[in-house]
């Protein structure tokens, strides 16, 4: 029988092979997956130089292993390890994901944790949020569980991505019951005025993760080439801003006067939103770094009347 080092290790050559950005940690990730372990055991068990059949017993370790070279064979194709796995990690939720939905990165952690200081330096204890462009339900269904008495409308104009959105808000009441009332999905088109035009002027903020590839910039990955869906990609023009800037547009609406807008971007588009933000009635304007320290989203507050 062989060790669980030597089978990470080993799957960790097949994935480093097909191209994949973090073998040794996809094939971990996977190898807990089939053998419905967590990763700290996988680690320990490849530290204390255990064999497989030590981690789920004898008579499970075939049918263990057979799962296990399924989703390594998916991986080395470059499905998206969520898709595989099914689930997504993001903040302190764990997110149903698979085709048809955008499967939500790290960085977007950042927007909503803007959102969620900006509550607690004014003090806020009910704040209206809107989630435009939800996709999985992330940024909202965050939001709304670490912000208690926050009430979020969220807004996903894909049926299909909006279907990951209901299956994430049903888990998430499960586990937050008191949540329930407080979330609220529409699905239609976020760039539209019409689009809960009945909460024009009374949103404290607005939240959003909109498509903004440039048209001109494919992305080299499989993963998001090939799997995310365009509709949650490009920002249908050749520099991406098309889409976003409807989205500023729509924001400067709902928003009530000093309310917050915060959006994230291309690093390429930093400068040229800003300024369009302007136009649009904000001020305070301010492009903020990602964890790799490239400027990915932007913050404003909708101009006080006078």
């Amino acid at each position: 029988m062989t060790t669980v080092f030597e089978t990470v290790r080993s799957a960790s050559a097949v994935l480093r092979e097909a191209g994949v950005d973090t073998p040794e940690h996809d094939a971990k990730l996977l190898f807990a997956e089939a053998f419905h372990v967590d990763l700290p055991d996988v680690d320990k068990a490849m530290l204390m130089g255990d064999d497989v059949e030590r981690v789920v017993g004898k008579d499970d370790v075939r049918p263990a292993l057979e799962r296990f070279r399924a989703m390594l064979n998916r991986r080395a194709k470059r499905e998206p390890l969520q898709h595989i796995t099914g689930h997504a990690p993001f903040r302190y939720l764990d997110l149903q994901v698979g085709p048809g939905v955008f499967v939500p990165r790290p960085e977007t952690e950042l927007v909503v944790q803007e959102g969620v200081d900006w509550t607690t330096r004014h003090g806020m204890y009910s704040a209206r949020v809107v989630d435009l462009c939800a996709g999985s339900g992330a940024i909202g269904l965050s939001f709304v569980t670490e912000v208690p008495g926050s009430e979020v409308w969220a807004v996903e104009k894909s049926a299909t991505a909006a279907g990951w959105t209901r299956r994430n808000l049903d888990e998430t009441v499960r586990r937050h019951p008191g949540i329930a009332g407080n979330y609220h999905l529409e699905i239609a088109d976020a760039t539209q005025m019409p689009t809960l035009n009945q909460l024009d002027g009374t949103i404290d903020i607005v939240l959003t993760n909109p498509p903004y590839v440039p048209l001109s910039d494919v992305p080299d990955q499989p993963e998001a080439r090939d799997h995310d869906p365009d509709l949650a990609l490009y920002g249908g023009s050749a520099d991406g801003t098309l889409i976003p800037e409807r989205i500023i547009t729509r924001a400067a609406k709902l928003l009530r006067p000093g309310g917050l807008m915060v959006m994230e971007h291309d690093i390429t588009q930093g400068e040229r939103l800003s300024a369009f933000a302007g136009t649009c009635g904000f001020v305070d304007v301010v492009v903020h770094n990602d964890y790799t320290g490239r400027p990915r989203y932007l913050t404003a507050e909708k101009r006080a009347t006078l």
